[in-house]
């Protein structure tokens, strides 16, 4: 019952965040929209405060590894352009295809786990699976839209220096 339960909120966060993500490439990206979504989801490690959902380190460790491993191919695909001096986040088809992806394995590695591991320590690890996921891409962003805002900026000083030559 609450695999099944587990697996439709899961799909239906995935398919909000495919359309959040195409929302949000029709408007500037800026630091605050690139660091506040792992804010707000950190909100739910008190969910730890709990003892059915508190993990050992170990247990821990492999969380975080294999939801850094996952951001690597939205690491990949999410790449940034400048439209007008403003930064957009470019649309990437294959993106529903990885978040798609991920929703499966997940539910793979969920079924496999939660023969073992209890539920609530299995909550508990994918949180933090998919929260070193989000933290690592959202750091990555960051430092690519840093670098390009400071290559706009640049351009732009460059282009008003020569118009008032």
């Amino acid at each position: 019952m609450w695999v099944i339960a587990s697996t439709v909120v899961a799909a239906f966060m995935a398919t909000m965040m495919i359309f959040i993500r195409m929302r949000a490439a029709k408007k500037p990206a800026s630091i605050k929209k690139i660091i506040l979504p792992p804010i707000f989801m950190s909100t739910g490690a008190l969910m730890f405060l709990f003892e059915p959902f508190q993990v050992q380190g170990t247990q821990v460790l492999e969380a975080m590894s294999v939801g850094i491993l996952f951001s690597i191919f939205l690491i990949k695909t999410s790449k940034f352009e400048v439209r007008e001096q403003d930064i957009y986040l470019k649309p990437s088809k294959a993106f529903v295809f990885i978040l798609i992806g991920l929703l499966i394995l997940r539910i793979v590695l969920k079924l496999i786990i939660g023969q073992t591991v209890s539920i609530g320590e299995t909550s508990g690890m994918f949180f933090l699976l998919a929260f070193g996921m989000i933290v690592s891409w959202r750091i990555a962003m960051l430092f690519k839209y840093v670098r390009l805002e400071k290559e706009v900026k640049r351009s732009k000083s460059t282009q008003d220096i020569a118009a008032q030559k």
